[in-house]
Formats: C-alpha cells, structure tokens, sequence
C-alpha cells in the first residue's frame, strides 16, 4: 500500500509541478515537429525517397527531443533537497521513481506519440506506416523515458551533465531505434510488424523490471557527500 501510494503521489506531484511549466514542457514537442520539419528541406522533397527514411527519422527525433528533457528529471529535486527527503523515506524508493518517470512519458513520449502522424504526412510516410509507428512510439518512447532516467540518476550531482547524459544513454537507445523503426519499415513492405513490436514490447517491459531498481540504487550513490 506504501508503493501504491509512493507512485501515484509523485506521478500527481511531477504532473503538477510540470503543469506549472508549460513552456518548458513544450520545448521537446516543438522541437520534434521543427527537426522533422527541416528534414526535407535539406535532404529532397521527393516523396518515393522521404517515405524510405520517413521511420528512421521520427524515431531520431523521438530520440533527440526525450533527451532534451531528461536531464530536469531529478536536478530540480536534488537542487531544493526533495530528492534527499525521498532518499531517508521509509518508503521504497523504486516507487517514486517510476512515478516521476511515467509523468516524464505523460508529458513527452505521450505528446511524441500523438503529433507523429502529422510528421509522418510531412515526410510521405504511405497510410500503411501509421498505425504501426504510433504503436512502436507508444511502447518505444516508455523505454526512452526510463533509460534517459538512469543517465538522468548518473548525472544529477553534476553542473552540466547533459553531454555526458547523452553520451551514457546513447548505446542502450539503440535497440529501440532499431526495432522502433523497423515496425513502421515491415508494414511498408508489407510485413508482419507484430514482430518488432513485440520485441519493444519486452524491451519495456525488462526496462520497467530493471531500470527502476538500478535508479534507484544510482541516486543513493551518487548523491552521498
């Protein structure tokens, strides 16, 4: 009962303190629709090409604007003494932080998930593709936010810890992009895109199991004097 209550009080604490910021909050969504936006500007407006690329490139973007907003994950409560207060709380500290993380998702992957199909008309993504990559994104922005928490939890006693963020969680986020793109790619080409989907989907579900637990045991570590 002290778990529930530990999750569902800091993903309703995260989600109002967030609320607050609207502007902040909003920076990685604008700046997902602008990079994509860009993309054929600089590469070609040919639509047989675009909607080869299309896939990897929602998914990079993804990927770029959920890093933007990780490094506030835990330096806002490492920097007014909350996260210390959560540290000595006799609740489990796996808890809190997955709540923090699923309001991260709310507020980033979520909203990702949601304006994809509109990047996906800019970029000539064929009617095909959308169903698939709103799914993968769905589940694949989950692990996103859960793996940009643990560099996030690596970097937080630092000044300026985003390039080094960047740096930890880049190699692990590979697998996602690689199978999150893949599912928009097999339903183009008219395969089954259950598979990859599938694979994302115990990516998530490992990344839940796991990530918290390690967060978790980081910030003890890394914020010990």
């Amino acid at each position: 009962m002290i778990s529930n209550t530990g999750f569902w009080a800091f993903l309703r604490r995260d989600l109002l303190l967030i609320n607050r910021r609207r502007g902040e909050v909003a920076s990685p969504l604008i700046f997902f629709i602008m990079a994509a936006t860009f993309v054929p500007l600089g590469t070609t407006p040919d639509a047989e090409l675009l909607k080869d690329i299309a896939p990897g490139i929602i998914w990079v973007m993804a990927l770029l604007a959920t890093l933007l907003s990780a490094e506030s994950l835990f330096a806002s409560d490492y920097h007014d003494g909350s996260l210390e207060q959560m540290l000595i709380s006799p609740q489990l500290l796996v808890m809190p932080v997955l709540g923090k993380v699923t309001a991260h998702w709310l507020t980033t992957g979520l909203p990702l998930t949601l304006v994809s199909p509109f990047l996906g008309l800019l970029l000539s993504l064929p009617a095909a593709g959308y169903l698939p990559m709103m799914a993968g994104l769905a589940v694949g922005t989950g692990c996103l936010s859960l793996l940009a928490a643990l560099g996030a939890a690596l970097t937080v006693s630092l000044q300026k810890g985003g390039l080094l963020l960047t740096l930890i969680v880049m190699p692990l986020y590979m697998p996602v992009i690689i199978f999150g793109s893949a599912t928009a790619q097999y339903s183009i080409q008219g395969l089954a895109w259950s598979g990859p989907l599938a694979i994302l989907g115990a990516m998530l579900a490992l990344a839940i199991a796991l990530c918290p637990v390690a967060i978790a045991n980081v910030l003890r570590l890394t914020t010990i004097n």
